[in-house]
Formats: structure tokens, C-alpha cells, sequence
């Protein structure tokens, strides 16, 4: 920790050190509180853990996706009760309407004057963490005023914009298998999420801890770790963690190298039909900061892009029909762009 002050220290440049020390650290020192306690239900998955709490810090949102069984909702459900949040969770279906998550207005009447008027009854999305559960069951109409929500951070319903709760931080889930009779998100509207999470399989010693522990009487008890006023405390100091030059400047290489029409990475010209946009520079940046900030550092290095470049272009690189036939993956092309682009010689 005496190294971790001393390199905040160095870094005065940012206006995160007009906060306190002691502050800093009871804050840093939650986050790992966190990832504990969320791991007291949830067996193995640290790295799944780690990128949706490196989300809700860079105060972006998640799209999980996983065959059934793997705990997906539980993940998100543990979450939600170790932070102090309002929590919801909306099961989407084929009939769900826009006005099912987002709210509508009902007709009510004064007792006093016997006057009637409209009011505006709330939906389930005005809640801080947002579990939408198999997003990919429901039609674009509902899809959109979701995703509406996530970029603008408000609702709006009959000429009357309604802002959201903050923080807001909506993870949905999907399955990948069972694709009859469902709605693929755009690849336009995929690139909303901040981070595209992938949950595979458990190990053999982590399915065998699964069964013993989720089969017998004994159930953990989840304590409130971190509340709202913290979390946008976090969310704050996240975006002040300091990144060189030409770190930044790495990462928009690596982007530009994504399309096919620029790049001089020839697997890229060869597997890619889309590359990713500005965005996801963005988004990669802001995603490193808050694994510096989740590993106790103040300053972003080339390990932090580099880990978080996978769940950041997942979704934002789009594979031609030849890539799809061989099997060839967005995260195959990640592969190559970390061998292809150089790196700048102090983050070697």
C-alpha cells in the first residue's frame, strides 16, 4: 500500500488527490469487500466477477451470456444484495412491452376536488442495478426502450422526460443455444453494453465445491457492502486514474487496426467484415482504469488494456461469413492485434 501512495502520490496532476487518503483507501479496500462477499454463493468465476464489478466502476453496463445453469441470474442477485442498492429484476419475454419496464400513466381522481388527472406510474427500470434476464426473448420495440435507458439514463413517456436512479447499472443475460422463437440483439444496439461477458464452464474441483455447497441446508448470509453515494464516489475517482500518452495513443491503433478498410493486420483484412468504433476506445480506456483502480493502482499499465481488450471488442468486431464458417472468433482477432500492434517501449 506505501507503493500504491507514493505512485498516487506522483500523479498530482489529478484532482482525485484532493481527497483524502483514508477515504481512498476504506474505498479501494471495498471493492475487494465485495468481490469476498459476492464469492461466499457464487463458486469460482474470479475473472467474470472481477469485469462486472470493473463495469459498474467505470459505470457502464453488462451483457452476460452462458448455457443455462451457470448462475447467471444468482450472479447478478448476490451482487445486488452486497451493494446498498435498489434492485429489480425483469423476466423478458415475447409479450413484454415497453410500457411493462419502463411505466405508464393511470387515471386518477383528486377525493377532495373530484378532479381527474394522469400520473405517471413508475416502471421497474427506476431501480439502481437492473437484472434483464434473457434480453434476447423479448421484441426490438421493448429492446430499444431498454437500451434507451442505458445510453441516456432517463425515460421518457407522454412528453415527460423521467430521470433515472443513479448509479444505473443494467446486466442483462443471454443464452446462446434455444435460438428459435428469439430476437438477436443488433450489433449497433450490442455496442451500448460496455462489456460483452462470456461465462464458460466450471472446473472439476469448482463443480464439485458447486454441489456441495447448493444441495445441503447451510446458506450464506450476503452483507451490504458499499452504498449508492460510495459507488459514484468510485465511479468519480475511477475516470481521474492517470494513462500516458502513449498508452492512449496505443489504444487507437488497436482500434483502427479492428477495420478492415485501415488496418495492416492481415487477419484482420481476412476474418473481419466490421471493425469497432470510437467508442470502444472509449470504452477500453475507461474499462482499464477501473482494473488499475481494482488492483490497487493509480495509474494505468499495458497489462490493464490488454485484459480488458477481450469483453471490450467481443461485441464491437464483427467476423465475416467466412470467420463464421471456419469458427474463427472476435477474440481470435484480439489475439492477433496484442501480437500485431507494437507497443510503446516504457510499457513493455
Amino acid at each position: 500500500m506505501r507503493y500504491i501512495e507514493a505512485q498516487y502520490r506522483h500523479t498530482k496532476k489529478s484532482t482525485v488527490l484532493e481527497r483524502s487518503e483514508s477515504n481512498l483507501k476504506i474505498l479501494i479496500n471495498k471493492i475487494s469487500l465485495l468481490k469476498s462477499e459476492i464469492q461466499k454463493v457464487i463458486v469460482g468465476q474470479d475473472v467474470i466477477i472481477e469485469e462486472m464489478l470493473i463495469a459498474l466502476m467505470a459505470g457502464g453496463h453488462c451483457l452476460l451470456e452462458g448455457v443455462p445453469g451457470l448462475a447467471k441470474t444468482l450472479m447478478v442477485r448476490t451482487m445486488s444484495q452486497a451493494l446498498d442498492l435498489s434492485f429489480r429484476r425483469i423476466q423478458f419475454t415475447p409479450d413484454l412491452m415497453p410500457t411493462d419496464i419502463v411505466g405508464t400513466e393511470i387515471l386518477e381522481e383528486d377525493h377532495i376536488t373530484g378532479k381527474r388527472f394522469f400520473k405517471f406510474n413508475k416502471g421497474p427500470l427506476f431501480a439502481n442495478i437492473i437484472l434483464a434476464d434473457e434480453v434476447n426473448r423479448t421484441p426490438p420495440k421493448t429492446q430499444s426502450a431498454l437500451l434507451e435507458a442505458m445510453q441516456e439514463f432517463e425515460v421518457t413517456y407522454g412528453g415527460q422526460t423521467y430521470p433515472l436512479d443513479r448509479p444505473f447499472f443494467i446486466l442483462a443475460t443471454q443464452n446462446p443455444i434455444e435460438q428459435a422463437g428469439t430476437y438477436p440483439l443488433p450489433e449497433a444496439q450490442l455496442d451500448r453494453f460496455l462489456l460483452y461477458i462470456k461465462i464458460g464452464y466450471p472446473t472439476a474441483a469448482e463443480e464439485t465445491q458447486i454441489l456441495s455447497s447448493t444441495t445441503g441446508s447451510k446458506k450464506a448470509v450476503i452483507n451490504p457492502i458499499i452504498g449508492a453515494e460510495e459507488i459514484k464516489e468510485l465511479q468519480a475517482i475511477t475516470r481521474e486514474v492517470s494513462i500516458s500518452d502513449d498508452l492512449i495513443t496505443y489504444v487507437s491503433e488497436m482500434i483502427r487496426a479492428t477495420r478492415p478498410d485501415t488496418t495492416t493486420v492481415n487477419f484482420v483484412k481476412e476474418w473481419v467484415r466490421w471493425g469497432a468504433g470510437p467508442r470502444a476506445g472509449q470504452a477500453l480506456i475507461l474499462t482499464a482504469k477501473a482494473r488499475a483502480l481494482f488492483k490497487g493502482r493509480y495509474a494505468v499499465i499495458m497489462e490493464d488494456l490488454q485484459v480488458m481488450a477481450y469483453p471490450v471488442l467481443r461485441h464491437r468486431v464483427l467476423m465475416n461469413f467466412k470467420a463464421e464458417a471456419e469458427n474463427v472468433s472476435s477474440d481470435k482477432v484480439t489475439d492477433e492485434l496484442i501480437k500485431a500492434i507494437s507497443k510503446p517501449k516504457a510499457n513493455i
